[in-house]
């Protein structure tokens, strides 16, 4: 009994030291929080906490199920990431443009506001990015997306010569042969469960040829498992690997997954070796396009171009501004990854979006054809075609809207800011995340309308000229900030629309998807099932994602 009682102290005491160190910082940020004069929430554990993250939503799911009475609580609506997609503008309707959550960690303000937000993206020295929630990205090296200050813009004018309009005609002419070869594999099947991993398989392939110059074909996911599945060998195959487990790589890093190697479960162990792979082939294709370009100058022609030559181009003629070797494999991955996966998740909530909605199917491919006239699809064209495909690019402006892959927070850091609200200056503490409230600004009815949830591409486009041209709106700023603003905006946004609309130029011209109806529905029950899925089912991952797209079966079908 006696060791019993000890047992239980030394384990009870920790906990009440730990739980009463959590109460008193909770306290501590609340009441710094008041001062600030604005609404304020408080919630009991930081949501980016990593072992929170790993189960917040299944504990609180448990919770409100059988303790109904914490459902409308600050904890169970905040207190898990990713809770602006399903609240979307109701905390701000409810509480202002501008409102504070309080955890134990520290104080988060959201704006609400489009001028408030559209400030802070313009002040960029004041409102930095929060590098303990960037560091993660610095898988193979620091890079774009984790630096800041003097060397953010030293690497961002680097950067900034991969994304030229020769580029984009690259990224057209590719999208449309991959998106020509994915639209084959896809009707020869009767039915299809893989649509989201072929499309990532097209967004992975285009910017593997167009980054970094390495060429392949696109194959279906049943055509990869014929031909014996990944090989682990290939820059294609390591980096897809690597990209489809970057949760793991982030959290542990290359470095600790190569010192636990002996210890590793099997899965974890083909990741290291991908890693290791990975790592060689850049080493590798650095090594050969740096003496490409030295030698450039006695060639007949030039080295061609891609982001790689021209990181590696542009690094050479800066000398000593320019990126390092680690630098630049930091900022080939961050290009990677950041040049595929959000475009890939794009592509699949589109997908099913379309696929719910055969009327907007039916009204991006009336301009399709409208703008190709007689020639085949394998003859667009980026120069004459892409500026006319306004339909298209409508589609992915509202897929955005609605379910933006990336979310930005910024901070403080260790200095007091102010920011002016009407006649209200807002104190802002140090230590304190500043967030743009996205899921808010950009489905506010305010500003889109009282069909503000609803996916509705056709809301983009406006008619205007003597013969009603149709153009894109251009919606009141700081209330669609899909790409970022400011200085620090997406330098690759031309490239994912590039990319997007030549995919669905392709895809929808001539041909139609559905989903299968299953238990006794017919297609309209199907469709409405479809809409309804993608609200319950987009939850953060590393990105705003969806988690199970194979659970809606689809068909094509020619028109």
């Amino acid at each position: 009994m006696g060791l019993l009682s000890t047992a239980l102290g030394a384990i009870g005491i920790p906990v009440i030291l730990f739980l009463a160190y959590t109460y008193l910082s909770l306290l501590r940020n609340y009441i710094i929080a008041l001062k600030v004069g604005v609404p304020v929430r408080a919630i009991p554990i930081e949501q980016t906490n990593p072992f929170w993250m790993i189960m917040d939503k299944k504990v609180l799911a448990f919770l409100k199920q059988y303790l109904p009475f914490l459902r409308g609580t600050s904890f169970a609506r905040f207190n898990w990431r990713g809770f602006e997609i399903t609240e979307r503008y109701k905390p701000h309707h409810e509480l202002g443009d501008v409102y504070m959550v309080s955890t134990p960690g520290r104080n988060w303000l959201y704006l609400g506001d489009p001028d408030l937000a559209m400030e802070m993206f313009k002040r960029r020295n004041d409102f930095p990015r929060c590098s303990e929630l960037t560091e993660s990205l610095n898988v193979f090296g620091t890079n774009l997306g984790t630096v800041d200050a003097e060397e953010w813009k030293r690497q961002r004018k680097i950067i900034a010569t991969c994304f030229t309009e020769q580029a984009n005609a690259f990224v057209w002419t590719d999208a449309v042969t991959r998106a020509r070869d994915m639209l084959r594999y896809w009707t020869s099947k009767q039915s299809l469960t893989t649509a989201a991993d072929d499309l990532r398989t097209l967004s992975l392939g285009i910017m593997s040829e167009v980054g970094f110059g390495e060429s392949s074909k696109f194959e279906g996911h049943d055509e990869r498992l014929q031909a014996g599945g990944t090989s682990t060998t290939s820059y294609k195959d390591t980096l897809q690997e690597i990209l489809e487990s970057c949760v793991l790589i982030m959290a542990l890093g290359p470095e600790v997954l190569a010192k636990l190697e002996r210890w590793l479960p099997k899965k974890l162990k083909s990741l290291q070796y991908a890693c290791v792979v990975f790592q060689s082939h850049m080493t590798k294709m650095y090594e050969e396009t740096k003496a490409k370009i030295a030698n450039q100058a006695s060639q007949a022609k030039a080295t061609p171009r891609n982001f790689l030559t021209s990181l590696v181009q542009a690094s050479h003629e800066m000398t000593s501004e320019g990126l390092t070797e680690k630098q630049l494999y930091g900022n080939m991955f961050m290009l990677a990854f950041a040049g595929h996966d959000t475009v890939a998740h794009t592509f699949t909530f589109a997908m099913l979006f379309l696929a719910g909605s055969p009327e907007v199917q039916d009204w991006i491919s009336e301009e399709v054809r409208a703008v190709l006239g007689d020639r085949n699809t394998k003859d667009l064209d980026y120069e004459k075609d892409f500026p006319r495909l306004q339909r298209c690019l409508a589609v992915m402006y509202e897929t955005l809207r609605l379910y933006n892959p990336v979310g930005m927070a910024k901070w403080t850091d260790s200095v007091t800011q102010t920011m002016q609200f009407g006649d209200k200056t807002i104190v802002i503490p140090p230590n304190t995340m500043v967030i743009p409230s996205y899921s808010s600004l950009q489905t506010d009815p305010r500003w889109w309308g009282k069909d503000s949830l609803t996916w509705r591409p056709t809301r983009w486009i406006e008619k205007s000229g003597p013969n009603g041209e149709e153009e894109l709106i251009t919606p009141r700023r700081g209330t669609f900030i899909s790409w970022s603003e400011g200085t620090r905006d997406c330098p690759g946004r031309k490239f994912s629309k590039v990319e997007f609309v030549a995919t669905m130029a392709t895809l929808f011209r001539d041909w139609r998807v559905d989903p299968i109806p299953q238990n006794g529905e017919n297609l309209t029950d199907a469709r409405k099932r479809v809409l309804k899925f993608i609200v319950e089912d987009a939850a953060p991952v590393l990105l705003l994602q969806m988690i199970h797209p194979e659970r809606i079966p689809l068909v094509w079908k020619r028109r």
